[in-house]
């Protein structure tokens, strides 16, 4: 097994076609095919089922992938430590809840070590998603939280991941809504205030189950309830149909616009906002960086 057979199993699986990659890969799609055959055989495993739409990975296959990639980055670091004279594109990726923070904070990364040769990746997506991400490896860092409904669950999904979480700060529930909303000129916000208005919250697809929900109280039962994909949808919604959702209340104005304000909850919970990192793997300098920039803007 070499790196390269490694490299190119990766490659495979992130462009999810064998073409693709043979073209990322600038080799033929025969020889790449082959060595990913050979490699199967040497292994005694499948990592790819053959289909008319492509390639799919498989159980055992997207194990390995998550060795593999931890593979990969650690010959990424060493060159990054020992190899100097050599331009090497830079690559970094997290999978994050739906935090403005989260955001300036890759905004920040790449201002101080983007250049002309760099591929980053912010993806803000689904918290169980987030979790299988870190743990193979597919981004070096999530950020997710915590609290008293979700903490034991969670947490034994993080353990037997392999991941770790290093709590950043603790904050307490804030409801995000219009600045022109009845409630906004309200200094704290009751439960029962926001009974008349639509709550939003975001879809977890196949695992909708309070647990992976990005908001806090999520089993209360509401009358209004709307499920969205992305932040700028639910703001939106939040302004046109004075709805709200439940966060941590660190908001930026400069990403979320000055529609949006921040309003303390009174209930008697906390939220643990931290990020996830893999148990067998060093975090590169972006990945330290990226951790220094959350912490700055909260």
């Amino acid at each position: 097994m070499t790196l390269q057979q490694l490299k190119y199993i990766v490659t495979v699986a992130e462009k999810g076609s064998i073409s693709e990659a043979a073209k990322e890969l600038f080799i033929s799609q025969p020889s790449l095919t082959n060595a990913i055959k050979e490699l199967e055989k040497q292994l005694q495993i499948t990592i790819f089922h053959r289909t008319n739409k492509g390639i799919i990975i498989s159980n055992e296959g997207d194990e390995f992938l998550g060795y593999a990639r931890q593979v990969l980055q650690q010959m990424d670091l060493l060159e990054e430590k020992y190899t100097t004279g050599k331009k090497r594109k830079r690559k970094f990726s997290v999978s994050t809840q739906h935090y403005s923070f989260a955001v300036n904070a890759f905004v920040d990364l790449i201002k101080l070590y983007g250049n002309k040769n760099f591929d980053f990746t912010l993806r803000e997506t689904q918290t169980y998603e987030i979790i299988e991400d870190v743990s193979r490896m597919k981004s070096e860092v999530g950020v997710i939280y915590l609290c008293k409904e979700n903490e034991k669950i969670l947490s034994r999904i993080i353990s037997n991941s392999n991941l770790n979480f290093e709590e950043l700060f603790e904050a307490k529930p804030h409801i995000f809504i219009s600045s022109t909303h009845p409630l906004s000129n309200k200094e704290i916000i009751k439960l029962e205030d926001l009974d008349p208005y639509p709550y939003l919250c975001f879809e977890q697809g196949n695992y909708n189950s309070f647990y992976f929900s990005e908001e806090i109280l999520s089993t209360l039962q509401r009358e209004q309830q709307i499920k969205v994909r992305d932040r700028a949808t639910l703001f939106n919604l939040a302004v046109g149909l004075n709805g709200y959702t439940i966060s941590s209340g660190v908001i930026c104005k400069e990403l979320n616009g000055e529609n949006i304000i921040s309003k303390p909850l009174d209930v008697d919970e906390r939220i643990r906002i931290g990020v996830l990192t893999h148990k067998n793997a060093l975090l590169s300098k972006l990945g330290l960086a990226y951790i220094e920039a959350i912490k700055n803007h909260i």
